[in-house]
């Protein structure tokens, strides 16, 4: 039964492997980090099996019995005055093997200022974006291994432009207990436009991740490796300002290596107290650093902290992610037990 699953993932990774990153591809917002502690952790985080509900968003194979009446609510006050958030929440219906899943991401760019090609005022638009997922997991026979899928409904309005699509996620999760240990693969974002902006299909952002994870023996510490957007190599593109002039004015561009291209794909992430009603968090992504940073410039682009508070049924959780010298962006969130 197992090798009939992974054929399936298999093929659907085929299927839709022409997807591209940012830029080339519409609905950029569904790749965005879902919730603070996914932020903490270096922005992408799959093997979360425990009570945090927003974590089925991103991977849908991590839905379990502890996310049972579970509701999160997200929020973040990004970039360049965008604001966005998720809300989740899990029902148990049967305990051996019927809990389900709903999430929802929304995203607002603000208002803008319009103006025709004589530069002439049209007046004030805006635009925002949505998806509602829709998520169910289960165990593989007897294994260790659990098979989950969203989905995914997407709406989004550019100014007089809407459109709306329809997505996937599966992943497959491998869960030791006895080590406390998790590997994951997920596809994500494998669909279709149903209706386009202006008559042009665009590609949704799909992506292939792996992560693992795994808590420490007799040390309160859970250590989290991502690798992200498999389905493309290479990666990384040479930035212009690192680019070196010789005598005669003949300009090198910086040439991106293998290792510096392996690193863009990798997120490191730690967890200390992980089960506990107080956690810190702490993670690093590399191709955030990478693309981001000044040069000869330290500003710590890539680093992310976030902590975590539970009070008797409610969790507040919080993390600070350094993106840039100019900006950096915070998550905010609230997750209330409601059994």
């Amino acid at each position: 039964m197992i090798k009939k699953y992974l054929t399936c993932i298999c093929l659907l990774y085929v299927v839709t492997s022409n997807a591209q990153l940012g830029g080339e591809t519409t609905y950029q917002f569904l790749n965005l980090v879902s919730s603070p502690r996914q932020a903490a952790l270096g922005g992408k985080v799959l093997t979360n099996v425990d009570y945090d509900v927003t974590q089925a968003i991103f991977n849908p194979a991590t839905i379990n019995l502890d996310m049972d009446n579970q509701l999160a609510v997200n929020y973040s006050s990004y970039l360049g005055g965008i604001s966005y958030g998720t809300a989740a929440y899990a029902y148990t219906v049967d305990r051996r093997s019927l809990t389900y899943h709903v999430g929802v991401s929304y995203i607002n760019y603000g208002s803008f200022d319009g103006y025709d090609e004589q530069g002439v005022s049209t007046g004030s638009f805006t635009g925002n974006e949505a998806a509602v997922s829709f998520g169910h997991a289960r165990q593989i026979g007897y294994s260790d291994f659990y098979l989950g899928g969203n989905l995914k409904i997407i709406t989004s309005k550019l100014e007089q432009y809407s459109s709306i699509g329809i997505a996937v996620d599966a992943g497959l999760i491998y869960i030791n207990e006895d080590i406390e240990f998790q590997a994951t693969l997920v596809l994500r974002n494998a669909g279709t436009q149903i209706t386009t902006y202006a008559g042009l299909h665009e590609p949704l952002p799909f992506e292939v991740d792996f992560g693992m994870s795994q808590t420490l023996e007799n040390v309160p510490i859970r250590w989290h490796l991502t690798f992200e957007n498999l389905q493309k190599w290479p990666i990384g593109a040479s930035n212009p300002a690192r680019a070196t002039t010789d005598l005669e004015g003949n300009q090198t561009q910086e040439e991106v290596s293998f290792f510096n291209e392996a690193l863009r794909h990798t997120i490191l992430g730690l967890e200390l107290f992980p089960e506990g009603g107080f956690q810190f968090r702490i993670g690093y992504n590399f191709r955030r650093a990478e693309e981001l940073r000044i040069v000869e410039q330290r500003n710590f682009s890539g680093l992310s902290a976030g902590i975590s508070i539970k009070l008797n049924k409610l969790r507040f959780s919080y993390t600070h992610a350094k993106y840039t010298s100019a900006s950096n962006a915070n998550f905010f969130g609230l997750q209330i037990d409601l059994q």
